[in-house]
């Protein structure tokens, strides 16, 4: 339930956009009729209204999402809350100067900032998140610190992977490698993590035999 939770908001925005994209001229008049008082001189054009109007549906999702969070009394993450401050902040530009650049920067912000919160930790409190996430499992101190600067480069890379493809590809392009391209990358590193992290488990006593 929370996977699907987490993912809810990327899936409306990939869903959003597709739809505004293959109906460009009902998604303009949509935008300019509903958004025309948000955006810059009141008119949206029909090249920018599909990712204006996925804009608004992960903004709307994202503050559903925190608010169905508190009100079943569940713990809101902390990069639940940075990602709800990009989306809002960064989504808000890009609907008032109706451009998708605002919007292509979020989640480079994001892994950047999820970076930047293990690297401080790590490096100016002498914590590691990933054994605070993962407190079950029992690691050499040198394995969890390695594991540490393996996402902190990872999370840095998938910044910088998200604006070249956000600069030198079409928007459309962005939204299927947001959507599957990072998606997949996660999920293979993730895969990887565990393959490292079961080399070094340690091994589980066997029962003797009478």
């Amino acid at each position: 339930m929370k996977l699907l939770l987490d993912f809810l908001p990327l899936a409306l925005f990939f869903a959003a956009f597709k739809y505004a994209d293959a109906n460009r001229e009902w998604a303009a008049a949509f935008a300019t009729s509903q958004l025309g008082f948000m955006v810059a001189g009141g008119v949206v054009g029909a090249e920018e209204a599909p990712v204006l109007l996925a804009t608004v549906v992960v903004v709307l999702a994202t503050l559903l999402q925190v608010l169905y969070l508190k009100l079943t009394r569940q713990k809101v993450d902390a990069m639940l809350w940075v990602s709800l401050a990009l989306v809002v902040v960064l989504g808000a530009l890009t609907v008032y100067f109706h451009s998708e650049t605002f919007i292509k920067w979020k989640p480079t912000g994001l892994y950047w900032a999820m970076g930047l919160g293990f690297w401080v930790s790590a490096r100016f409190f002498g914590t590691n998140p990933l054994k605070a996430m993962l407190k079950d499992l029992e690691l050499p101190d040198p394995v969890w610190a390695r594991l540490c600067q393996a996402w902190i480069a990872f999370f840095a890379a998938m910044g910088v992977l998200n604006l070249a493809v956000a600069y030198n590809f079409s928007t459309a392009a962005w939204t299927n490698f947001k959507v599957f391209g990072a998606t997949g990358l996660m999920l293979v590193f993730t895969l990887a993590q565990g393959v490292y992290l079961s080399r070094h488990l340690p091994e589980e006593p066997q029962d003797k035999q009478p």
